[in-house]
């Protein structure tokens, strides 16, 4: 598993970690307040079929530089990929980095070669399941916040808000309360040609984390085949 690194253009301060590989490229982005470790198992079991999978994190609040809406987070993702040379990967993430990644299709549809959704946001912004199997110090309450002022600075990006033409994978845990299952099949029936919608049964909201293997194998079949 890859280390963690710190891309720091501008005063940004912005966590990623670079798992190598040859295939398909693939960005991961964590769910709100959460960092980079819990996506790692994911990205070594897509690393074993030879996916590139870069997991980038949420940018920390800093003072000195103006609080990020959406699109200035969307930023810091192209910027990572830029970094790193990635061009045109599958664009994803967890709960709220799956709007992040939405947000980098709407904003840069030259750069994502489609979206990858892992348990659908709804309207409303949501944090991390009280029941969460991830320890507290898997959390930063303060980018936690940092997220929900983006979010509530970006309210042209709804929950079923897509980029032109691109496909979009979504999966949903079946027991998820924190975003239920309903989110993906009211996002699939904005756009029925081009949303495919995978069920994992029995996952809750942590399923990256807790079905590995579940949430892996619709993703390499998909990509694959793309």
């Amino acid at each position: 598993m890859a280390e963690t690194e710190i891309f720091e253009p501008d005063g940004r301060a912005v966590p990623y970690a670079d798992d190598h590989g040859d295939g398909p490229a693939l960005v991961l982005l964590p769910g709100a307040g959460l960092r980079l470790g819990y996506l790692g198992l994911l990205a070594e079991a897509l690393g074993e079929e030879d996916f590139r999978v870069v997991r980038i994190g949420c940018r920390r609040p800093d003072d000195a530089v103006p609080a990020p809406t959406l699109h200035d987070l969307a930023q810091d993702v192209v910027d990572v990929m830029d970094h790193v040379g990635m061009t045109r990967p599958w664009v994803g993430g967890h709960g709220f980095g799956g709007t992040v990644a939405r947000t980098v299709a709407l904003d840069h549809p030259a750069r994502a070669a489609g979206v990858l959704l892992l348990a659908v946001e709804g309207e409303a912004p949501v944090e991390v399941s009280p029941m969460s199997e991830i320890p507290e110090n898997a959390y930063d309450r303060e980018r936690m916040a940092l997220q929900r002022a983006a979010r509530a600075a970006s309210a042209e990006i709804g929950a079923a808000t897509l980029a032109p033409g691109i496909p979009v994978l979504a999966l949903q845990g079946s027991a998820d309360r924190v975003m239920p299952p309903a989110n993906g099949e009211t996002l699939r029936a904005a756009a029925p040609e081009r949303v495919s919608l995978v069920t994992i049964d029995g996952a809750a909201d942590l399923f990256p984390l807790t079905h590995v293997g579940e949430t892996a194998w619709p993703i390499e079949d998909y990509l694959d085949w793309d």
